[in-house]
């Protein structure tokens, strides 16, 4: 995260050490490394927080297309059961235009009237 070689690292502890001296030097450590640690939590979890929040955006996302493809699938089959009801009629058309009809053919045809 942080470009800090060894020699920087050397270099802080020897500062801190001429600065606070050898007897606040451990606290001091001691108290670095609490802070480094809760700020180390305190990241994690934020970047956990994070996933979460974007892994429920995609679940959301998920189950929105989901729910779209459910209701395609319940119009599909809306619009299949009226096909099968239209190819029933035409089916049934094709039956009354093939069977031949009870009337005599002259009866059949519609007469014509001379109106001369």
């Amino acid at each position: 995260m942080f470009d800090i070689g060894f020699g920087e690292l050397v270099l802080v502890a020897v500062v801190a050490l001429l600065v606070l001296g050898p007897e606040r030097m451990p606290g001091a450590v001691r108290s670095a490394a609490l802070w480094i640690a809760r700020l180390r939590r305190s990241l994690n979890a934020i970047r956990s927080e994070l996933e979460r929040e974007l892994n429920t955006d995609g679940i959301k996302q998920d189950l929105h297309n989901a729910s779209i493809l459910r209701q395609l699938g319940q119009e599909g089959d809306h619009i299949r059961d009226n096909l099968d009801e239209v190819r029933a009629s035409l089916k049934e058309l094709e039956y009354t235009l093939d069977e031949p009809s009870p009337l005599p053919p002259s009866q059949n045809t519609p007469q014509q009237r001379d109106d001369h």
